[in-house]
């Protein structure tokens, strides 16, 4: 026989704020009954009146009053979308997880994590995008959600990174210690995966993202990840700025945080799955996210160019992990948005050329680039642009070995046989026939 008792309901509230200056942007209502979880958003009438606004999320239309959101199914967050990619990625929900299971232990009072625990373990300063939370005591001391707590680390230099390696490593092994764990909290970041990373400052003082090996590891993943992101800019794509550092031999990934500038400090940002408000389990398709930039781009027209670019280089480096979480947009002003810098590029040897993405519901997956040079003008490009860019982008990956053997990717020779069967393939022979 079932309980008739109702769930005791949890509720939470924190200010969203947003910006170096931390604007009040609006409040967030968080309840937990039982397994649901729900979460309201109200603006800040200063906000709404203030004539640099816009609309912080593409599920948040700009009026008063309180706008709900449940999530559609037990894989999707309970916050507004662009609230959601600040939260911590895979890799951060398990440490976040491991230590409260660990605290759980001495104190079983310890009630389970909630979503909103996960999103306020996040360090603000590291946080990504432009948004900031504060609760309460904030509001009175003017500082925000993890701050830097008693016992905290905050952001770590560089020469920290072997500290965060060993600590990333120990929870990968499951032989973590308290301090492990305590040194890790908050450091992890909202763009990846469940691969050990963590945030850290560059020894310019700019914020980046350190990625660190994997134990499972069979190639060397993170001076693939640097290669592919060298590749990208020399094949005509704004990727995020990258480098191999090495600890004893180890070799860590060093790639410069894009959400950040020196005149505006934080820049919002948004996932292409927040920009089309797609659920996690929902397949979207590279024509709609053109549509999503049509409607909602600074400069429409570059940018799905640059899309359509994006998509022919992802296919003649393998690159197949192009999931919507893998794409993202900066704000420029007044509710138009850019394509951020390319990030999360990777070859992948191993694996069947076929992105993650689909080309369009019609076409399916991106995995010849015949289709893509047949689909071109529907991301504003002519035929001839479209042999341009192919030319580009063929140019750019020939190059691999080359650019791998370089010290700022530094693979040595006999590993290069590990990456070779991503670039050179069929559809790369295809690429050259097309141009001659």
């Amino acid at each position: 026989m079932k309980s008739s008792m109702t769930p005791t309901a949890v509720k939470q509230q924190v200010d969203v704020c947003i910006g170096k200056m931390g604007t009040p942007v609006g409040t967030l209502v968080y309840v937990k009954q039982g397994r649901r979880e729900n979460t309201a958003f109200a603006y800040d009438a200063h906000w709404l009146a203030n004539p640099d606004r816009f609309a912080i999320s593409p599920d948040l239309d700009l009026m008063p009053g309180h706008q709900t959101r449940k999530a559609a199914s037990a894989h999707d967050s309970p916050f507004h979308f662009a609230i959601a990619d600040t939260a911590p990625d895979a890799w951060g929900r398990r440490v976040i997880a491991r230590d409260h299971a660990r605290r759980r232990k001495a104190n079983t009072a310890l009630a389970p994590l909630t979503e909103m625990d996960y999103l306020l373990a996040v360090d603000d300063f590291s946080r990504v995008g432009a948004l900031r939370l504060r609760d309460e005591d904030g509001k009175l001391s003017g500082r925000y959600c993890r701050t830097v707590e008693e016992g905290q680390r905050s952001t770590p230099p560089l020469l920290a990174l072997q500290r965060m390696y060993d600590a990333s490593r120990a929870v990968e092994k499951g032989q973590e210690t308290a301090e492990d764990l305590r040194y890790l909290q908050g450091k992890g970041t909202s763009l990846g995966g469940m691969r050990p990373k963590c945030t850290v400052i560059d020894e310019d003082g700019r914020l980046a993202i350190g990625k660190f090996p994997s134990v499972g590891d069979i190639r060397s993943v993170t001076r693939g990840e640097v290669l592919a992101l060298c590749l990208a800019q020399r094949a005509g794509i704004d990727a995020a700025a990258a480098r191999v550092v090495a600890l004893d031999g180890v070799p860590v990934a060093i790639v410069r945080r894009f959400d950040r500038d020196d005149a505006h400090g934080r820049i919002p940002y948004l996932s292409a799955a927040s920009l089309l408000q797609a659920s996690r389990e929902e397949d979207r398709a590279y024509t709609e996210i053109a549509d999503a930039i049509r409607a909602h781009g600074h400069a429409p027209t570059q940018d799905v160019r640059l899309l359509w670019r994006r998509m022919l280089f992802n296919l003649l480096i393998t690159n197949v992990d192009d999931h919507l979480q893998n794409h993202g947009f900066l704000h420029v002003g007044k509710g138009l948005w850019r394509l951020a810098p390319a990030f999360d590029l990777n070859p992948f040897p191993d694996k069947e050329r076929e992105s993650k993405t689909w080309l369009s519901e019609q076409d399916g997956p991106v995995n010849d680039v015949e289709t893509l040079l047949a689909r071109c003008a529907y991301f504003s490009l002519t035929e001839t642009d479209a042999l341009v860019v192919l030319a580009e982008v063929v140019t750019a990956v020939a190059a691999w070995r080359e650019v791998a053997l370089d010290p700022v990717v530094g693979l040595s020779p006999h590993e290069l046989d590990d990456f070779a069967p991503a670039f050179e393939h069929e559809q790369m022979a295809t690429a050259r026939g097309l141009l001659k």
